[in-house]
């Protein structure tokens, strides 16, 4: 009697334990919270790439319009700081779940305070007077060389 030789039984294999059955899931896609631009001076074909900018970086953030409003005084600032400087500026915004803080600096010495007319005087000024009406805080500071004209939201739409 001839015997046939047996088979072996195959278990089905599974990768060691320190390698997973499937490629590790990739971490999700962090969008950054932070914008630095410089822009030249009087090159006013910088406002409108700040505000896309802009955009990419809140992409949801706030309620509905709250992202319009930031663009719209954004531009306002840098429209600001190009017009009236002339070595340029940088814009920083910095922006976390419930908050916004956009920040232009120019490089002109002196420190005073732009008025703030009332939006029926002529077309100019009216940039820091809707800062000042649309804006949760809003205010300049003194930096070495310069100043810096700050605003925040709080991510509600005006």
């Amino acid at each position: 009697m001839t015997r046939k030789a047996r088979q072996p039984t195959r278990q089905p294999t599974r990768p060691p334990a320190h390698e997973p059955d499937r490629p590790p899931a990739r971490p999700p896609v962090r969008r950054p919270d932070r914008l630095l631009r410089r822009v030249g001076g009087a090159d006013l074909a910088a406002v409108p790439e700040v505000r896309h900018a802009l955009r990419e970086l809140l992409g949801s953030w706030g309620e509905p319009g709250a992202g319009d409003v930031a663009e719209l005084l954004t531009s306002e600032l840098v429209t600001n700081a190009l017009v009236h400087t002339d070595r340029g500026a940088v814009v920083t915004a910095t922006v976390v779940p419930e908050n916004l803080r956009v920040e232009v600096r120019d490089f002109e010495p002196g420190l005073d305070r732009p008025p703030v007319p009332p939006a029926d005087d002529g077309t100019s000024g009216r940039g820091l007077f809707l800062v000042r009406e649309l804006a949760d805080s809003w205010g300049v500071e003194e930096r070495g060389t310069g100043k810096v004209v700050w605003f925040e939201l709080n991510g509600g739409a005006a």
